[in-house]
């Protein structure tokens, strides 16, 4: 069993809350981290319906059967369980006792801010990342593991990723779907997800997308917040100042894992993902998700932008410090290009001083570095000293 990144950081949150809430997608290692951090916790799981159905009638009665605390997973299930919650903490005044898990990342939001506000640390844990995989000691070549993804099961039971990812978008429609909102035409639902993955890595156009489903604007803009919710996509802003420019301030759209987007692009296997259009895109959406599991690993909120202007420069991650701003530039390419570092340098002379570690990221095997921007090979993103780009 693969030991997450986050297992040190939620024992150590423990001590300074008296909540821990552990969010992110379903089958992500939400349950297995929890279990392996807190392994004398008691616990107990709100999706069995006999317990959801005691939490919700008898919620005093419920946390009585756990004096000293407990793992409660998917929190959502019984979310008024949190006031009370609360209350126990408030007098208690311990650290440590309730870890909570939950999958719909508004809703356990919402939950936690009228509840637990000042009381919990939340902590957000995606599928696998590529530095969590290298422990596996076995060398994985781009093309499959774009294919299969990042989600624990994949690797644990070695399960084919087409139909891994056929069964968890099934139960996702089936299931999470009528929790979080009431959609009437699941076949339309289902050809807009799939468009969106035809569009991943680009700007988030609803007009387009709602004349070519023939639904409203404010239909896909609900949609998109459903995707959001569950943890299927993300939006990754624009990074735009008032520097004389005009600059995009729209987002892009990408998932938070490429085995399921290549799944709904209908790709089987490596070989028809290796001369696939949207390749470089779903290399793109990998090395993003990369960043962002950094942040979320160490128990941080992203710090991720994208800059384009409306000339067509453009850089695919400006990570924003409190001093300083980090580019880096991603390319499908086996051989590593000076032009590759134009928009970067283009972005330096707006914000002269403010550029540091710059990066391109890149398909090739060796690391260079010009004009101080560094070439930096793929399979380097397990060893790169992400403090730095934090």
């Amino acid at each position: 069993m693969i030991e997450r990144i986050l297992q040190k950081k939620c024992i150590s949150l423990s001590k300074r809350y008296p909540v821990i809430t552990i969010n992110g997608p379903r089958q992500s290692g939400k349950t297995t981290l929890a279990r392996m951090s807190f392994s004398k916790k008691a616990y107990t799981n709100l999706e069995e319906p006999d317990t959801r159905k005691f939490a919700i009638e008898d919620p005093r009665g419920f946390l009585k059967n756990f004096p000293n605390g407990a793992i409660i997973d998917e929190i959502q299930r019984a979310p008024t369980l949190t006031s009370y919650i609360q209350s126990i903490v408030d007098t208690s005044r311990k650290n440590g006792l309730f870890i909570l898990t939950g999958s719909q990342q508004f809703e356990i939001s919402q939950t936690i801010s009228q509840s637990l506000a000042g009381r919990t640390a939340i902590i957000k844990l995606l599928p696998f990342s590529f530095k969590e995989l290298h422990v596996l000691k076995k060398e994985i070549p781009l093309n499959r593991l774009l294919l299969n993804g990042c989600y624990p099961r994949i690797y644990d039971k070695n399960i084919n990723p087409y139909s891994f990812y056929q069964n968890y978008f099934e139960t996702y429609i089936q299931r999470d779907l009528r929790q979080l909102s009431q959609i009437g035409n699941l076949h339309t639902f289902e050809k807009f997800v799939r468009l969106i993955a035809s569009r991943i890595g680009q700007l988030v156009n609803y007009n387009s997308i709602a004349n070519d489903l023939g639904v409203s604007q404010p239909t896909i803009r609900k949609w998109i917040s459903i995707l959001e919710a569950s943890y299927i996509v993300f939006l990754l802003p624009p990074f735009f100042k008032n520097i004389g420019k005009r600059l995009i301030k729209t987002p892009k759209i990408y998932f938070y894992d490429t085995g399921l987007a290549s799944y709904l692009l209908g790709i089987e296997n490596p070989k028809q993902l290796q001369f696939h259009p949207l390749r470089g895109n779903l290399f793109e959406n990998f090395v993003v998700t990369e960043f962002l599991k950094s942040r979320f690993n160490n128990a941080m909120s992203s710090n991720l932008y994208f800059f384009r202007d409306r000339t067509g420069n453009e850089v695919d991650i400006v990570i924003q410090k409190a001093d300083s701003l980090i580019p880096i530039e991603i390319k499908l390419s086996d051989t590593a290009n000076i032009f590759f570092t134009r928009n970067i340098h283009f972005l330096n002379k707006l914000f002269s001083g403010k550029i540091k570690n710059p990066m391109v990221i890149y398909t090739g095997e060796k690391e260079y570095t010009y004009k101080n921007v560094r070439f930096c090979p793929w399979k380097a993103l397990t060893d790169i000293k992400t403090n730095s780009y934090l």
